[in-house]
């Protein structure tokens, strides 16, 4: 079956770093794109980060420049280095994926990422 399965996530002090990881598996249909999203309490989910098929990023404006979401082939595995955490960062992240066929998306179960002072 199809997997998504986020690690990485913790608890760190503002300006610390944390990489997450994403280790896809059972997708059939090529993937267009995978991306990270984030969830606060009270507040819609965010779009984080987003890397092709081709290899361009994308980001929101709000971690651009701290987060950079990166790609393994050879272990079907999306990161998100993030640098410079700041306590608005605090969130459960989560990966997706999409594919190419049918615009399908997948979601993984979010892990947690915490920023304290």
């Amino acid at each position: 079956q199809v997997q998504l399965v986020e690690s990485g996530g913790g608890l760190v002090q503002a300006g610390g770093s944390l990489r997450l990881s994403c280790a896809t598996s059972g997708i059939i249909f090529s993937i267009n794109a995978m991306a990270w999203y984030r969830q606060a309490p009270g507040k819609q989910r965010e779009l984080v980060a987003t890397i092709t098929v081709g290899g361009s990023t994308n980001y929101a404006d709000s971690v651009k420049g701290r987060f950079t979401i990166s790609r393994d082939n050879a272990k079907s595995t999306v990161y998100l280095q993030m640098n410079s955490l700041k306590v608005e960062d605090t969130a459960v992240y989560y990966c997706n994926a999409e594919t190419t066929l049918y615009k399908l998306r997948y979601w993984g179960q979010g892990t947690q990422v915490t920023v304290s002072e």
